[in-house]
């Protein structure tokens, strides 16, 4: 058919972003001719691929090209590297630009809002490739997405309560979906992270993938404990870290290897290949109706989140942002301590208490 329209509201070069067409794989391995996949691949590995605004405004866009283009099977949703698909929102931006500033904040978290709507309207199929750590905002954008194959050395959870934030860019209202209410409020009220082989057990994470390569043979990740046994305390757990002389041994195990994301890969295109062998608007009919459950309470949420959120960029973001930037590496945390009695004692929030509080200044005293 010729002459056909372009739906994309505009054309654009990305430079905060990649994003790559690659042609889709069969079961067979084989490459399938005019059927690709759209890979859209955030591209900050210095800052373990958190996005800033401008690549925010970019992912938006990556999504709809992507959602429009006639020739495109699934979304792949990915970063360089190997050490993190997303840790969230830039934190330097943050400090630098946002704290204090709620009216600027609040104009950022419509591209966020915008950017979580956009990867669950896409008309794709979307799966969010984890290359590494996802956690706190890019916790939140990949359980946006409708499938997630992740290496199984890669990190999951939230950070908001730790840095002056909550997690209600997304994961309040889809956490609790995959894993139910006690076990997601322990994951977003104390941030205490999941591997990836709790994730899968947990149900957060469609199937995971070994990447790291020892003497030329993939092992399963020698961190954590891969049998399902019991505590002295008759709970059975699963994906537990190791601990004392198992954990050495198993750090000096994945010192001596390399990470090879071959099998990860493999397993993305292994999915996507069953996906290719259905029909395109019963699969996306049927996606759109899973997705209702996140959009109902996304929906639902969004913009008053959007507002406390702007709004706590004058109090505990602000302190919790800069003291992550502006710290020193051993200690970007506040001193919740400190900060609990002083509020206690009725101070305000204001400069000196700020101060008294972070760690990138001497103690001072109220």
């Amino acid at each position: 058919m010729s002459n056909l329209k372009n739906h994309n509201l505009v054309e654009h070069k990305y430079t905060e972003i990649l994003f790559e067409k690659r042609p889709c794989i069969n079961h067979d391995g084989s490459t399938i001719d005019g059927l690709f996949n759209a890979w859209i691949i955030l591209n900050n590995p210095a800052q373990y691929n958190s996005y800033t605004t401008a690549a925010v405004k970019e992912i938006i866009l990556a999504f709809a090209e992507a959602s429009n283009d006639r020739s495109v099977v699934a979304v792949v949703f990915t970063a360089v590297g190997d050490k993190a698909f997303c840790t969230g929102g830039n934190t330097k931006e943050y400090a630098e630009y946002y704290s204090g500033n709620p009216q600027e904040y609040s104009q950022y978290m419509r591209l966020f809002n915008d950017m979580v709507t956009g990867i669950m309207k896409c008309e794709k199929p979307v799966v969010c490739r984890v290359n590494g750590m996802r956690i706190g905002g890019g916790q939140e954008i990949g359980m946006a997405c409708d499938f997630t194959i992740s290496s199984d050395m890669a990190r999951f959870g939230q950070a908001g309560p730790k840095h002056g934030s909550a997690a209600i860019g997304g994961a309040t209202d889809f956490l609790p979906l995959y894993v139910g209410i006690e076990r997601a409020m322990g994951s977003l009220t104390l941030c205490e992270h999941w591997n990836a082989h709790q994730a899968y057990y947990f149900g957060v994470i469609t199937d995971i993938a070994p990447v790291l390569k020892v003497n030329g043979k993939f092992v399963v990740n020698p961190l954590v404990v891969t049998d399902r046994i019991m505590d002295e305390y008759g709970r059975f757990i699963f994906g537990t870290m190791k601990t004392g002389d198992e954990l050495k041994k198993a750090k000096e195990i994945v010192a001596s290897g390399e990470v090879d994301l071959s099998k990860l890969d493999e397993t993305v295109n292994k999915l996507i290949a069953k996906i290719v062998h259905t029909f395109p608007n019963c699969m996306n009919k049927s996606i759109s109706e899973v997705r209702k459950f996140k959009l109902e309470h996304w929906d639902k949420n969004k913009e008053s989140s959007r507002e406390w959120l702007a709004l706590n960029m004058m109090t505990e973001a602000k302190a919790g942002f800069k003291a992550f930037n502006d710290g020193p590496k051993d200690n970007r945390e506040v001193d919740f301590i400190k900060l609990r009695r002083l509020l206690a004692e009725g101070h305000e929030w204001n400069e000196e208490l700020h101060r008294t509080i972070s760690p990138q200044y001497k103690t001072e005293k109220i």
